[in-house]
């Protein structure tokens, strides 16, 4: 009976590692995974600078879905979804509207396992990539989801500029606590010195007028967002039909959102159909370009293959309060056994801004206040150790 107890004891012992070794191995199996590359090389990426002269053209992203084998999974549905980095309060970047919201929405055909676009970032921080790979024929692969990241460090030349403007306020403060703290006569009948009184006054000038100037720019950029709204009736389309191409026999349409607001996905949708029998055509190469006309740089561009009902649907965030327009060229694709001269509709959306809320403009007050009164705390304090009287040293005796 020992024995027996024994042997079941030494059973259970071999089948308990069999199970363990078994998990590990799995655990350590090479799955299926997505591939993220960027052009130029993610050290390189900078946010959109909305002063620049000349824009850099859009960072290229190139996803590759593959197999454990490191293969492409062939046939594939590619979902990407661009997250913007989260609310940050007390650094906020140049479009705080943008933060924490959705840039883009897409669904594309990746015949090879890759999908390849082109985006512009408009702000700094880590953006979030959700991807979803799923097979266009059932069971042709186990579907796969990923979460990927994205971090683009800020400008050098915002660093520069602010290290500018802080030496400049450091050094108004710095003046003003030197004067201030120097050796001054009261007058009889005054209550400070006329130096300081007009330092002060000074001051006060100048913080009204830095007040009037985020109020006032900000009430003029909420009048010229909504200007070209109110002067647009003239010019504007009676109906919001889409804009629709017919081109050997072929008919292609752009519809969607004919407006957007900054910080508010707009959706849009391609589609393509004979024109007789009103069927979709599918495996068109479409490439779509978004761009900005005021300045006329490129937000976001994208080149694929239209799906079985000849549709090609994504939702695009247009976070510069400008008109956009959308171009969309349809042309045959390689393996395609109806050939036609390539052609493209184009629609203009027009782009509502939005002013940052009030209380991101009192921080940066705070901020660029914060800065003379520590350059006038530092002057003070300069002036007020001169003013010591030295202490008397002992001679020897």
């Amino acid at each position: 009976m020992p024995k027996l107890k024994l042997s079941v004891f030494i059973s259970a012992i071999c089948l308990m590692s069999l199970m363990f070794y078994g998990l590990m191995g799995f655990s350590q199996t090479p799955r299926s995974t997505i591939r993220l590359t960027t052009d130029p090389p993610l050290n390189q990426l900078v946010p959109f600078e909305a002063e620049a002269e000349v824009n850099d053209p859009p960072a290229r992203l190139t996803l590759e879905a593959v197999d454990a084998t490191g293969q492409p999974l062939p046939n594939a549905k590619i979902r990407v979804q661009i997250l913007t980095p989260p609310k940050n309060f007390w650094f906020t970047t140049d479009f705080p509207i943008v933060e924490g919201t959705k840039l883009l929405d897409i669904d594309a055909i990746a015949p090879q396992g890759k999908l390849q676009l082109q985006q512009t970032f408009p702000i700094r921080g880590t953006y979030q990539l959700l991807v979803d790979v799923t097979p266009q024929s059932a069971n042709a692969f186990t579907p796969l989801k990923q979460t990927l990241t994205l971090s683009i460090p800020e400008n050098w030349i915002k660093y520069r500029n602010f290290a500018i403007l802080a030496a400049v306020l450091l050094a108004v403060g710095l003046l003003g606590g030197w004067i201030i703290g120097g050796q001054q006569s009261i007058q009889p009948g005054e209550i400070a010195p006329q130096r300081v009184r007009l330092l002060l006054s000074g001051v006060v000038i100048i913080a009204i007028a830095a007040l009037l100037y985020v109020n006032v720019s900000a009430e003029m950029a909420q009048s010229e967002m909504s200007m070209p709204m109110s002067h647009r009736t003239e010019s504007a389309p009676e109906s919001d039909a889409p804009a629709v191409k017919q081109v050997q026999g072929l008919e292609m349409r752009l519809s969607g959102d004919k407006s957007a607001i900054v910080g508010q996905p707009a959706r849009l949708q391609v589609n393509v159909i004979d024109a007789q029998t009103k069927q979709p055509v599918s495996e068109v190469q479409l490439k779509v370009t978004t761009s900005q006309l005021e300045n006329n740089w490129i937000a976001f561009t994208y080149e694929g293959l239209s799906d079985a009902t000849g549709q090609l649907s994504w939702q695009q965030q247009f976070f510069d309060g400008a008109p956009h327009k959308i171009d969309v060229e349809a042309s045959p694709s390689s393996n395609a056994v109806r050939k036609f001269q390539p052609f493209q509709v184009e629609q203009t959306i027009d782009v509502e801004g939005v002013v940052p809320p009030l209380q991101v403009r009192l921080t940066g007050l705070v901020y660029f206040t914060s800065l003379i009164v520590v350059g006038l705390l530092i002057g003070f304090s300069i002036q007020h150790k001169r003013r010591l009287p030295s202490r008397a040293i002992p001679r020897n005796s």
